[in-house]
Order: C-alpha cells, then sequence, then structure tokens
C-alpha cells in the first residue's frame, strides 16, 4: 500500500523517513500534495504493508492511505 505522512515540522518528517528506512521500506520525502494540508509544508511518501508505529507519533499530523488520483483515506490522525 501506498501512504503520505504529514507532519507538524521538516524535523519530524525526517525522523520518520529514516525509521522506515532503518526498518527496510522505501520512504521520500517532498513537497505535501494540494489536496493534504500541513504545518510544515513537506511529507514523507512510503509503501507498507502495514501501517507503521512511529516512535514519535506527536510530530505526525496525518497519515494518509493512497487510493488513487487526489484520494485518500485517513488511518492516523493528530487533526
Amino acid at each position: 500500500m501506498d501512504y503520505t505522512a504529514t507532519f507538524y515540522s521538516h524535523f519530524g518528517a525526517m525522523r520518520f523517513k529514516k525509521e522506515i528506512e532503518e526498518a527496510g521500506g522505501n520512504a521520500r520525502l517532498m513537497p505535501v500534495p494540494r489536496f493534504l494540508s500541513s504545518s510544515c509544508g513537506t511529507c514523507c511518501a512510503f509503501a507498507a504493508d502495514a501501517l507503521p508505529t512511529p516512535s514519535h507519533p506527536d510530530e505526525i499530523e496525518q497519515i494518509v492511505k493512497m487510493t488513487g488520483d487526489d484520494s485518500y483515506e485517513i488511518v492516523f490522525s493528530n487533526l
């Protein structure tokens, strides 16, 4: 499954990306797509079979499962 996580700070995005990669996943930082909002403007796109358990969930604004062009399902939210 393809996911996108948005964050309250750029540092949180960088830390989350590192956690995904240390767990053997593939992740990339990128600007937040227009249809999602973010406090810092940086998101982390990643693929995973199951939703990861982040070590600092308070840094995450939301995690969405991408379901198609500009469509998504919120799977985690701190809003």
